[in-house]
């Protein structure tokens, strides 16, 4: 598509994202390093304005324990780039209950189970993700 001053403009179609959540094969920091995952604090009951907000970058091979206290359970959203896992736990040291994330998008972790009641919006306290 190109605007009124020629420039050119890339738009994802709809089929590939979930709401503002990056493509997963796009994910990279701002040096342009794949990244093996994205967390983000906020979500929202309207999928185009989830993955919006404060986010943490997940290197591959990160392995966090212990999440910074600012991010302690407000995680809301996710994206786990291609070919990667992102592996979460309810508590910290890595315990509680877990849960896998493969390649893709979840714009609305509240939509995700988490044992019988419960579900993985803001209960985020400890990661491990890689990729191949």
């Amino acid at each position: 598509m190109v605007d009124g001053q020629n420039t050119v403009i890339r738009q994802v179609p709809r089929r590939f994202r979930e709401g503002l959540c990056p493509v997963p094969a796009d994910l990279k920091d701002v040096e342009g390093n794949k990244l093996c995952a994205r967390l983000y604090e906020n979500s929202s009951p309207y999928y185009d304005q989830c993955c919006e907000g404060d986010y943490i970058d997940v290197k591959p091979g990160d392995d966090v324990p212990y999440i910074p206290l600012k991010w302690h359970n407000r995680i809301s959203s996710l994206v786990v780039g291609t070919r990667c896992e992102l592996t979460v736990w309810s508590k910290k040291p890595k315990d509680g209950y877990t849960k896998k994330f493969t390649a893709g998008a979840q714009p609305r972790l509240k939509e995700v189970k988490k044992g019988l009641l419960g579900d993985w919006d803001d209960s985020i306290s400890s990661y491990y993700c890689k990729c191949n």
